[in-house]
């Protein structure tokens, strides 16, 4: 715990700092030494970590005091002691929040790093070095902040304004309050003033602190610590200055681009041709060859004749001699007889396949036709055969 109570802080070595060759930073520690913050920042003292944590362990605030209990000895700080120990100034500025502000608007000026006007809160790389180095002091030895210090609080501007400007600011009160926040853990304060406390202890008469060791060197600001810190920082300034550069600056109204009168470039669209795809196979008939072709027939003129019984018995040979020459060369023959009022005309085709299976019959009734199937009626059949062919003729003829 003592060694996270001087981690952040920083104790400054006067006689060096305000020897060196830099006058921006020689100015800044001037103005710190006319604040009276000299006798706070420039004391030194070995650190008792055993005895510091016993003071935090059993420190509080009773009568606006800070009391605690140290190897068993009672030990009380007021605010009188501590600003009398540490010659701090008892007179000015009780609330920072005070800080005229016109003293406040120069400051803003004054602590940029572009020349651009800053606001009340602001980043530390926004500031000039020797500002950067004056917030650190503030943030880490006086304040006491935990946390990141890139960011400047507005409180901690105003303070480092106080400080540029020579305004009087009673600071043994403001940091004896600052101190009793640290032993009230309601108010969730960061602790710190190691050197400070240790101080105080050694003052009290019979008390022993134990062991004790050096502040770290690296703690104090001198001359060489310091010119460290400057070189680290110009490096990080050149960085960072182009980007800082206008940003407090009015904002212009962004200036809408014109149309380009440029010729866009034509576009070409290229037809895409799609193959067609090929069946290997037998060829697909074409039109042409599914047209109908009208086919005309030889006619043959109807003969007539007298319905005697000489003449039917010459007629049912003939169509009997017939059928046997049709059955012989196995086609199918079919007698169509059309018939009308005016005029008669008999046509013969063949059906080889439609007319199986029928053995005779009429078939149309207007225009009447008859489709007779013979077939050689073999040994008695054939008179049989003849009568029902002659009781057909007489049929038709009667139609007739």
């Amino acid at each position: 715990m003592a060694s996270s109570l001087v981690s952040n802080t920083n104790q400054v070595h006067f006689t060096s700092v305000l020897a060196m060759d830099n006058s921006e930073m020689v100015t800044m520690f001037e103005a710190l030494v006319e604040s009276g913050l000299n006798g706070f920042l420039g004391c030194m003292s070995d650190i008792s970590e055993t005895a510091l944590i016993e003071f935090y362990e059993n420190s509080s605030v009773r009568d606006d005091k800070v009391v605690s209990t140290v190897q068993g000895k009672l030990v009380e700080i007021s605010e009188e002691v501590f600003a009398r120990t540490f010659q701090l100034p008892m007179e000015g500025l009780i609330d920072i929040s005070e800080v005229p502000k016109d003293l406040t608007f120069d400051a803003r000026n004054e602590f940029s790093l572009t020349g651009e006007q800053l606001t009340t809160s602001c980043k530390k790389r926004e500031l000039k070095i020797e500002y950067r180095l004056l917030s650190d002091i503030v943030a880490k030895s006086i304040i006491v902040k935990a946390g990141s210090f890139d960011a400047v609080t507005h409180e901690r501007f105003l303070l480092m304004t106080a400080i540029f400007g020579g305004v009087y600011v009673n600071l043994g009160r403001l940091l004896f309050k600052i101190f009793k926040d640290m032993v009230t853990p309601e108010t969730r304060q960061a602790r710190g003033y190691a050197v400070h406390i240790c101080i105080l202890l050694n003052n009290i008469p019979d008390l022993e602190l134990g062991d004790s060791v050096e502040f770290p060197p690296l703690k104090i600001l001198t001359a060489k610590t310091v010119g460290r810190y400057i070189a680290i920082n110009d490096k990080i300034a050149i960085d960072n200055v182009e980007g800082l550069a206008g940003k407090y600056r009015v904002k212009k109204t962004p200036v809408k681009r014109g149309v380009s009168k440029k010729r866009p470039a034509a576009v070409i669209y290229e037809q895409v041709v799609k193959k067609k795809r090929t069946l290997k196979g037998k060829a697909a008939p074409s039109k042409e060859n599914l047209e109908l072709i009208s086919v005309a027939l030889d006619a043959e003129p109807i003969q007539t004749f007298d319905p005697t019984a000489d003449a039917v018995d010459t007629i049912i040979e003939q169509v009997v001699a017939e059928t046997t020459r049709m059955d012989t060369d196995e086609e199918l023959e079919t007698v169509a007889f059309e018939t009308s009022v005016e005029k008669q005309r008999l046509q013969t085709f063949v059906e080889p396949e439609a007319a199986k299976g029928i053995e005779m019959g009429i078939v149309l009734k207007y225009p009447e036709v008859v489709v007779i199937r013979i077939a050689p009626p073999p040994g008695e059949a054939a008179e049989e055969q003849k009568n029902h062919v002659r009781e057909t003729i007489n049929t038709i003829n009667t139609k007739l």
